[in-house]
């Protein structure tokens, strides 16, 4: 089953980190790994067959401590019979192996991870950064796991780190510390659909941290501090215009109804008294000292 992923456009990056990826919990398909099962054996082979039969019947019963192999319930079993493929996957439970002419590959098909070391990378701005993250993947076919890829974990630890540098250079680096969740989704994509072919399946990848140099981080702390001020400045003469706004309407209101000033007056009066309070201070009017200083 084909992943796909959508790439937003470029600026609007932040705002795709909520990107879903679905994956087919189901098995992967067996695909046709190319074996010998349908070219008879040779004669030498069963020359060689024959007598690792007879040497285990007159080796009985310790030939069967040989012979005999338990898997457990995650693991299963690839064998190659003096160098063929044998046609089904052993496992799990008691397995029987002819000694001598069978070579048993063991594959383990829990979920596996391994940590990617930290990659220096040139983003699309040209800013020097380095990044880490972690790779979670199993194994769903053991037959293209052993016959197309001679190490799986190692490979897609190979790949995996590729496609860390390749997909990071792309972006800015506002973009990527904005949005670790899409950087991710869009390696586990690529990941998923390459891995296919070699019976792995990349289950999730995490973005760890990203690291910037202290220049960087200091030039970047300055800017956001700049922003900050420059954003309080702005809310604080908001503030003021409101609060002039707000003044001047309830100056036009007592205007029109002077006993609104009176109650004004007796309010501000009630606040400033109080059980505590020995001084009382009375606005007086102006007008009236001026008349009386006449």
């Amino acid at each position: 089953m084909e992943k796909k992923s959508t790439e937003p456009e470029p600026g609007v990056l932040a705002q795709s980190s909520s990107l879903n990826i679905f994956h087919d919990e189901s098995p992967l398909p067996q695909r046709n790994v190319k074996t010998s099962e349908n070219v008879p054996p040779s004669c030498m082979e069963k020359t060689f067959y024959v007598l690792s039969l007879i040497m285990i019947a007159i080796l009985l019963p310790w030939s069967l401590l040989c012979c005999i192999r338990v898997l457990n319930e995650f693991q299963r079993g690839v064998v190659m019979r003096l160098g063929r493929l044998r046609p089904k996957p052993c496992g799990p439970g008691v397995i029987f192996l002819v000694p001598c002419i069978d070579v048993l590959r063991i594959v383990d098909m829990r979920t596996s991870s391994f940590s990617l070391e930290r990659q220096e990378i040139l983003t699309r701005d040209m800013v020097t950064i380095s990044i880490d993250g972690v790779v979670y993947f199993s194994i769903k076919s053991p037959y293209d796991a052993i016959m197309q890829v001679s190490d799986a974990q190692d490979a897609v630890e190979k790949l995996s780190m590729t496609t860390l540098r390749n997909v990071a250079g792309t972006h800015k680096l506002m973009d990527l510390l904005a949005s670790k969740e899409y950087l991710s989704s869009q390696i586990e994509a690529i990941l998923y659909t390459t891995t296919e072919a070699w019976g792995v399946r990349v289950e999730r990848v995490e973005i760890k941290e990203i690291f910037m140099p202290e220049q960087l981080k200091r030039a970047l702390a300055v800017e956001q501090e700049a922003m900050r001020e420059a954003k309080a400045k702005v809310a604080a003469a908001q503030g003021e215009r409101d609060a002039v706004t707000a003044l001047k309407e309830a100056a036009d209101i007592m205007e029109t109804n002077p006993i609104s000033l009176q109650l004004r007056y007796l309010q501000t009066l009630n606040t400033i008294c109080n059980d505590q309070t020995r001084s009382y201070v009375f606005p007086f009017p102006v007008d009236i000292v001026k008349r009386m200083m006449k």
